[in-house]
């Protein structure tokens, strides 16, 4: 935990900072609730979104991006593979290496998950805030997306 000095004007903040992060934790928990996201661990989310939004990746690459050594990086992609998730196909420049990339229907999988989740959303909006709220919500939406990117 990082220590901070506390002035009676930081404590609101400090108590804001707590709040947000249990809305947000709910508010993502919710959502995955839509979907069934299946059983991977957090190692293998984060290689199959690196693998969205790069594009296919040799092992090697993957292991650089992620920080671990390339044998576990293979154990991982070998359990992505088994489960249907993705595959490989030779470099056609360089045919000791092999391109792993999501299989179209995962990436099919991913995109009905998605629309599940932005549905189950867009209901609660509808449903729980005011046309002002949506407001408010689409200011702090740009907030959030700061403190995203800090």
């Amino acid at each position: 935990m990082i220590k901070t000095s506390q002035t009676p004007e930081s404590l609101p903040l400090t108590a804001l900072a707590g709040e947000l992060r249990v809305a947000i934790g709910k508010l993502v928990r919710r959502a995955r609730e839509q979907t069934d996201a299946g059983d991977f661990t957090n190692a293998q989310k984060s290689v199959l979104l690196r693998l969205e939004r790069g594009g296919p990746a040799t092992v090697s690459m993957l292991a650089r991006a992620e920080g671990v050594r390339p044998q576990s990086m293979r154990m991982t992609v070998a359990a992505l593979e088994t489960a249907g998730a993705v595959s490989g196909k030779p470099d056609p420049d360089d045919g000791r290496q092999t391109f792993v990339s999501l299989t179209p229907s995962f990436v099919k999988t991913i995109k009905t998950g998605r629309a599940a989740k932005e549905d189950w959303l867009f209901r609660a909006l509808q449903a729980q805030l005011s046309p002002r709220e949506h407001e408010q919500l689409a200011v702090a939406v740009k907030l959030l997306s700061r403190l995203a990117d800090f």
